[in-house]
């Protein structure tokens, strides 16, 4: 079934959305995440504070923004697109490694802000939340009527497997990588292969999508 091209409300706010996303990139480059204001990113993005707030809950979301907006929409996109005969599982994996290591300049700039900064590190991470929904309607049409509450139960396990590999990656020096230590704040060094812990954190979830993928239709 295709998808009907977005009309001129939604077209707007997406545009809204963007120059907002952008706004507080730029500035919190110019300036330092620290010293960029909310009315600052509204205005340079030429809207009303008020109107800020019905897109970001904090400036630290919209900073993040800038690299990861559209990521969740990429990875559903990504599984959608391999061959309907390859396992699931794979197809997941793979569709998520490629999407949260396919970086260029701007997010590598990105991250050195989010190293540094635990309000920033908090914000990179709620955002795997964001891979829920999308990838909940496209696990849903390859397992075929399996059930949306099947796949949104395999999509949220996959959002919680990349924030903790996340988490394992930017882990503050000298902290086991337990949740508690990484709230601790100052510069963190990510550690060790990205690739290799969002596989290994999403290795657990494989019997699963198999289980559902092996499941009588209805």
């Amino acid at each position: 079934m295709t998808t009907p091209p977005p009309g001129l409300r939604e077209r707007k706010k997406r545009a809204t959305r963007e120059a907002l996303r952008e706004a507080a990139l730029r500035l919190a480059v110019e300036r330092g995440p620290d010293q960029v204001r909310v009315e600052d990113i509204a205005e340079a993005a030429g809207v009303s504070p008020r109107t800020y707030n019905n897109y970001f809950a904090s400036r630290e979301h919209a900073i993040v923004a800038a690299i990861t907006a559209d990521r969740e929409a990429r990875v559903a996109a990504a599984v959608a697109a391999r061959p309907t005969g390859a396992r699931l599982a794979d197809a997941v994996t793979e569709a998520v490694i490629e999407q949260y290591t396919n970086s260029g300049e701007r997010e590598r700039e990105v991250l050195l802000l989010i190293t540094a900064r635990t309000t920033l590190r908090d914000a990179f991470l709620d955002a795997t939340a964001g891979i829920e929904a999308p990838l909940t309607a496209v696990i849903a049409e390859r397992l075929e009527g399996a059930g949306t509450y099947t796949a949104r139960v395999l999509a949220a396990s996959v959002a919680a497997a990349v924030r903790i590999a996340l988490e394992g990656w930017l882990r503050p020096g000298g902290t086991a990588g337990t949740a508690e230590g990484f709230g601790t704040g100052g510069l963190v060094t990510p550690s060790g292969s990205l690739p290799g812990r969002l596989r290994a954190a999403l290795a657990p979830l494989a019997p699963a999508f198999d289980a559902a993928e092996e499941s009588p239709r209805p």
